[in-house]
């Protein structure tokens, strides 16, 4: 399949049904809703909520009524996105080419946003009636298990782990323990709502599972290949404060080990039809990916 068009078009799906959820920016208080919209079109390629969408099709579920879903992933992701950038974490003044919520609309105010975000991501799943295709037991085993994956114990617990990391060089297993819960959490939260949408049986959400989980912990590892190769000063950027796979495995194994986990992400996929093709290509595309 074309996974250039396949990605292409779902982003596009995403982003008009984002534009559709989320209050008008003129709405009062205007700051606000302009500054919630200034973060989540501010780019991206949309690769959690694709994954929920794509997951839906692979269990021979209908893509659309999983939107919901997807676009709430898609406002937590920004959400922990706009802390991460604020002064007191990796206190960063550009996101994909453009001010930082915090350099555009001050620190106060970006904070508000990501828990505007957050509460509007729940608020989405919980008042739509997903066409009366979706049983109200599932919306709330997705609620709870998107709340795990993104509190203390899951995407919130890494990012502290991240925190008091910052200067060391960490063993191999701590490292990926922070990234499975920092990174990878959201993302396999992401492919298992999708299958739960699309009606997946318990046999397809443990292979999801194992699926979204090695493919989040493989983004991971890329995103830190690609931001080593991107630095000039690697000691002082990477080794100095953040803990990276290439700082603790070194190039070579980091990129050993990211085919290992896309290779096992695929093998998940072995008892799925070609409806799971897209899954099987965004694994491929992780590979290679360019941010």
């Amino acid at each position: 399949m074309n996974m250039t068009r396949y990605l292409a078009e779902k982003r596009k799906t995403i982003e008009k049904a984002l534009d559709s959820y989320l209050p008008p920016a003129s709405r009062k208080p205007t700051t606000i809703h302009q500054a919630m919209r200034y973060s989540i079109f501010g780019g991206g390629k949309r690769i959690r909520p694709i994954l929920t969408l794509a997951s839906a099709e692979a269990v021979g579920g209908e893509s659309e009524v999983a939107l919901p879903i997807a676009c709430a992933i898609e406002l937590i992701h920004t959400y922990s996105l706009i802390h991460d950038d604020l002064p007191a974490m990796d206190n960063d003044d550009l996101r994909r080419g453009k001010p930082t919520a915090h350099k555009a609309f001050g620190e106060a105010v970006a904070i508000l946003v990501g828990d505007a975000l957050l509460t509007e991501a729940f608020r989405l799943i919980a008042t739509k009636n997903f066409r009366a295709k979706i049983k109200a037991g599932t919306v709330l085993k997705i609620i709870g298990e998107i709340a795990t994956a993104c509190g203390s114990s899951g995407m919130v617990g890494g990012q502290v782990v991240d925190i008091e990391s910052t200067g060391l060089k960490l063993k191999p297993a701590k490292l990926e323990y922070l990234h499975l819960h920092k990174t990878a959490d959201l993302i396999r939260v992401s492919v298992t709502s999708g299958g739960r949408v699309g009606g997946g049986t318990s046999q397809h959400l443990s292979a999801l599972s194992t699926y979204g989980r090695t493919v989040g912990l493989a983004f991971q590892i890329t995103d830190d290949i690609q931001d080593f190769d991107s630095k000039q000063d690697i000691g002082t950027t990477l080794g100095e404060k953040k803990a990276s796979y290439p700082v603790v495995l070194g190039m070579s194994e980091s990129k050993r080990r990211a085919t290992e986990l896309i290779d096992q992400a695929i093998y998940s996929l072995r008892g799925f039809d070609e409806k799971a093709d897209p899954l099987r290509g965004i694994a491929r595309y992780i590979r290679t990916r360019k941010q």
